[in-house]
């Protein structure tokens, strides 16, 4: 069964929708990548209007931009700590856009889709790991949060 990019056939209701095109080849979707930690595989895939997309199935590399220092450097990914994408991509070692991953240079985010470029590219992140477990670390400006007072009420 083949995954389907239109809109359903059908109205919430039960009625039906009088389709005003047919269903055309170009609509069919494709299965999720699931882009996984360990040695590089790429799929290359054809895309529509004679285009070609990178489907990275598992990777072992990073790309980490520093914005202060304004430099690149690669890094070797070790395990993925977080996946806001779905909390059993962690187990399974799937890669998506937003997980933290481990390298060997810290935690970094993820920051493209490695199932539809090919690489992955990232950022540093604060991120802790705990005896209890793992979590993010607030940044100053959420910790310094300060509720500010109406001054324009009479009194």
């Amino acid at each position: 069964m083949s995954i389907w990019q239109q809109g359903s056939r059908r109205k919430p209701t039960g009625g039906k929708y009088h389709p005003s095109m047919p269903k055309k080849k170009m609509h069919i979707g494709k299965s999720p990548t699931m882009t996984r930690v360990g040695e590089k595989k790429v799929n290359v895939t054809k895309a529509h209007g004679n285009n070609v997309k990178l489907k990275a199935l598992s990777l072992n590399e990073v790309n980490i931009f520093d914005a202060k220092k304004k430099k690149s450097v690669k890094a070797i990914i070790e395990d993925v700590m977080i996946s806001h994408a779905n909390r059993h991509f962690v187990r399974m070692d799937v890669m998506t856009k937003g997980a933290i991953i481990k390298t060997n240079l810290g935690f970094v985010k993820v920051t493209n889709r490695p199932g539809q470029e090919g690489i992955i590219n990232g950022v540093p992140t604060e991120y802790k790991e705990e005896k209890g477990g793992t979590r993010l670390a607030k940044s100053a400006d959420e910790k310094k949060k300060v509720i500010k007072k109406h001054s324009d009420k009479k009194e």
